[in-house]
């Protein structure tokens, strides 16, 4: 069942994952962030999930557990936590298309990018792919913050304990060194890796 909310992808770049999708040849490894403080976060992140395994090109290869976290900067308890979530992905979309594909499936979601640090229906981040190294503004890669963030690091050494942030080193250590407080497991809830 596919989420007629999700806009389509375009039919150009369709064509071009097309041919490479039913083995995915080449396909490079991506690590996406997921995370929502508004409406219902488990079944945002769950749809999340299900769009970016629905996409041409995209398989998803792992789901991380579940943590619940506090805003950033913002006053505490002024907005809701955050579910917060890592997926593994191999994909044969470029950077750029997947960006696009993180976007929709936000507009998909009805986020607003009003403010800063504002609540948010779901949050889709591209935190890193293959190795690639960009300062492009409108796509940084890795992700600019990442290393500092126990939200993405706790997650994604879950689900790749000998996983390596390009530039900066292996995400154990990363997350050893901002340490996990205020990250919060939440073993009851759980992510289904799309069948």
């Amino acid at each position: 069942m596919s989420d007629p909310t999700v806009q389509p992808v375009p039919a150009s770049v369709v064509e071009q994952v097309d041919a490479a999708d039913i083995t995915l040849s080449n396909p490079h490894r991506a690590v996406i962030s997921l995370g929502s403080n508004l409406g219902n976060r488990l079944e945002t992140l769950q749809g999340a999930v299900d769009a970016l395994e629905d996409t041409p090109g995209v398989r998803v290869k792992a789901v991380s557990p579940v943590y619940e976290t506090e805003p950033w900067g913002v006053e505490p308890g002024s907005q809701p936590s955050y579910f917060n979530a890592v997926v593994l992905l191999k994909t044969t979309l470029p950077p750029d298309s997947l960006l696009e594909r993180g976007q929709a499936i936000e507009e998909a979601y009805d986020r607003v990018r009003d403010e800063r640090w504002a609540p948010r229906t779901i949050d889709v981040d591209i935190v890193a792919y293959a190795e690639i190294v960009s300062d492009d503004p409108v796509l940084t890669l890795p992700h600019p913050r990442a290393h500092e963030r126990a939200f993405v690091l706790a997650p994604w050494h879950d689900v790749d304990p000998e996983a390596e942030l390009t530039g900066r080193g292996p995400v154990a250590e990363l997350l050893e060194a901002v340490g996990r407080a205020g990250v919060l497991p939440r073993p009851d809830l759980e992510l289904r890796l799309p069948e």
